[in-house]
């Protein structure tokens, strides 16, 4: 966390370098923040800064892929002609132990069209999905468990 505070400073103190204040001109000045903090590591220490950012990014762009994939798939059904749908609940046993884990990953899940988190086990070991589209069963809970919960977990511990 010390390590994302020092990178914002360093870009508000590139920004006001520059006297030019834009979204453009504040990532410029938190990428050359970056390489800094990276390049100077040594000395202030902050190593597990330079895991993380790559860990969100991975998240963020894994969650922005299947946001953009599953508003495809639910537009296409709309548009077209016919019933695409093969509804179902599954349940997802979860490698999440925390409130924040599992509360990321149900928030993220229901986010996606097509998909809604519906409860969490008593045990707070098994989380329940309505899931739009199930082709299988199995591949359903995979990509789950593989893609958003790994990084999630990832990301948080």
């Amino acid at each position: 966390m010390k390590g994302f505070l020092w990178n914002i400073l360093l870009a508000l103190a590139w920004v006001a370098a520059t006297a030019e204040f834009s979204f453009r001109n504040l990532a410029t000045g938190f990428v050359l923040g970056f390489i800094i903090l990276y390049l100077t590591r040594r000395v202030i220490g902050f190593p597990n800064y330079f895991v993380k950012i790559p860990q969100v990014i991975s998240l963020l762009l894994y969650f922005l892929k299947e946001l953009l994939t599953s508003n495809l798939r639910v537009a296409f059904d709309v548009l077209t002609p016919g019933y695409h749908m093969r509804p179902g609940i599954i349940a997802i046993p979860l490698d999440a132990k925390t409130d924040v884990e599992i509360t990321l990953l149900a928030n993220m899940i229901t986010f996606t069209p097509g998909s809604v988190s519906l409860d969490v086990s008593n045990d707070r070991k098994v989380l329940y999905v309505y899931v739009m589209y199930i082709d299988d069963v199995e591949e359903a809970r995979r990509r789950i468990k593989e893609g958003l919960e790994r990084r999630i977990l990832a990301v948080l511990r």
